[in-house]
């Protein structure tokens, strides 16, 4: 099979995902308490002016009649319009979701490179005290939620002894925003030569992507540790120690067997944090797409909770499609 087939077999399927996702998720929204219409014109609102505001935005509709309204309107790439910034939601997203993406990349980076190497010293010496550290600290991080272990951070790094921004943002208020290329604060700045921008947009990544590091890592340990300490007592690693292969070369063999499980479970990680950094984002006034949907929420502002959740959608599903082409590069198997 050609890597072209493949993918081309794998973009068939993304089309009816998003339309079930977006069906589900259409559904679940409209179970939102609240009125959008007297939110938008205000309790003192008079009966004629609301029932000409629902019938505008199409509220006097059965519930399949708005869900095809929405999906003709976003066939045109129209995500509808947030009464509370009284923008499209379209524009909204692309200019919050670089904020997003920055934050959980980083994030998701900080918990591979503690997780990855824990994984890998606990399977080649699972006696070690290394390794019973490393297995306190899986067994810790998972009973611990995020957003406190960001509470925590701030609390001793900020309040107590002064060394990290205040959590306001992604920068000081002094300084101005580098030129939007990537939306990611820390590249635009480099690419600028800005570099107050710079060190201001690393200051405040520090706490929050710690917080999603600390906190994630433990399943890429977990995973790493079961599947490689998996490897290591399998035949063809027993015959390479057999033959006096240096360990790190038996490690290294080990390892590339288990990257379609590790890829996997990182691949998954960087999906549910797209929505999972939201309290993240809130705790640390990010300004965040995480964010933006959930002022939405609150405030029955729809159009803007869909939005996101279709972001995320085609984001995680081109995620799981680039991880499926490293499968095919790595694993010569589903070439035939």
């Amino acid at each position: 099979m050609s890597i072209f087939a493949y993918i081309g077999r794998r973009l068939l399927l993304i089309l009816p995902q998003i339309v079930g996702i977006v069906l589900v998720s259409f559904m679940l929204v409209k179970t939102i308490p609240g009125d959008p219409a007297v939110l938008m014109l205000g309790p003192t609102a008079n009966p004629e002016s609301l029932a000409a505001l629902r019938k505008e935005m199409g509220l006097n509709e059965s519930i399949p009649m708005q869900f095809w309204i929405y999906l003709k309107n976003l066939s045109k790439g129209d995500l509808g319009t947030s009464w509370q910034t009284t923008r499209p939601v379209l524009e909204d997203l692309l200019t919050r979701f670089p904020a997003t993406l920055e934050l959980v990349s980083f994030g998701l980076l900080t918990a591979i490179l503690i997780g990855l190497p824990l994984g890998l010293v606990s399977a080649f010496r699972p006696r070690s005290w290394l390794a019973r550290v490393a297995d306190f600290y899986s067994l810790a991080t998972g009973s611990l939620p995020d957003f406190w272990l960001a509470l925590v951070l701030i609390y001793v790094f900020y309040t107590l002894l002064g060394v990290a921004p205040a959590p306001l943002g992604r920068l000081d208020m002094a300084i101005l925003p580098p030129t939007q290329i990537t939306g990611f604060y820390t590249l635009d700045s480099l690419f600028a030569g800005d570099w107050e921008a710079f060190k201001a947009s690393v200051s405040h990544l520090v706490l929050p992507v710690l917080a999603l590091g600390l906190i994630n890592a433990g399943p890429i340990f977990k995973m790493t540790q079961s599947t490689v300490e998996r490897m290591l007592q399998s035949d063809f690693s027993r015959y390479e120690m057999l033959c006096g292969m240096p360990h790190g070369l038996v490690l290294r063999h080990a390892l590339r067997n288990s990257l379609p499980s590790i890829l996997t479970i990182i691949s998954v990680l960087y999906g549910f944090l797209i929505g999972g950094a939201v309290l993240i984002e809130i705790v640390f006034s990010w300004g965040g797409a995480g964010q933006y949907a959930v002022q939405g929420v609150l405030n029955s502002d729809l159009y803007p909770v869909l939005g996101f959740v279709l972001f995320s959608a085609i984001f995680s599903l081109f995620v799981y499609l680039i991880v499926d082409l490293i499968y095919f590069a790595i694993d010569p198997r589903l070439s035939h």
